[in-house]
């Protein structure tokens, strides 16, 4: 039996763009890229889950700056191509990419909103991989509604943008 082999992100890429040109791709909204091209689907997120996504993208914007994004697939380094809830980057880098295919690179800032997520048992895979992507930092809202800032030396007490991220309890 042959051993998959992951794909470097120029065949991702390449793969991503036909899916999307296929009509069976083009109705699949909320989708992903494993490493080797494989199509991962995602349950559509809950209400509350996407008001908390929401919320967290209108602080960003408020702290840092309006460029940030909801559900932009961006190329990992080693899980495909993956989209997180919230991405947020330096306004020049915005600029390096063509804006209708995914984002080429990890972002500066991924958020990862894990209310009734149906990848929680994944989170710390995702995490590792935005920062070994170039992430500077990860945010994680757990299940129980705990955020959480992530680098590459762990769990931080605040986060390195010095923003200060809260959730109504409703959430």
């Amino acid at each position: 039996m042959d051993t998959p082999v992951a794909l470097d992100s120029y065949r991702l890429l390449s793969e991503w763009h036909r899916l999307v040109a296929a009509p069976e791709g083009a109705a699949c909204e909320r989708y992903e890229l494993n490493e080797f091209g494989a199509l991962v689907k995602n349950a559509c997120p809950s209400g509350p889950r996407q008001l908390a996504f929401t919320d967290i993208y209108c602080q960003l914007g408020e702290q840092m700056g309006h460029v940030a994004a909801m559900s932009v697939p961006v190329v990992t380094p080693s899980f495909g191509i993956r989209v997180p809830d919230v991405v947020w980057m330096w306004p020049d880098k915005w600029e390096r990419f063509d804006h209708d295919g995914p984002v080429p690179f990890v972002p500066d800032l991924c958020v990862e909103v894990l209310l009734d997520s149906d990848r929680p048992h994944e989170a710390s895979r995702r995490v590792s991989t935005y920062l070994e992507g170039g992430a500077m930092e990860v945010v994680v809202v757990t299940p129980a509604g705990v955020i959480e800032y992530w680098g590459t030396e762990g769990r931080r007490h605040t986060s390195i943008f010095a923003i200060t991220l809260s959730l109504e309890p409703v959430y």
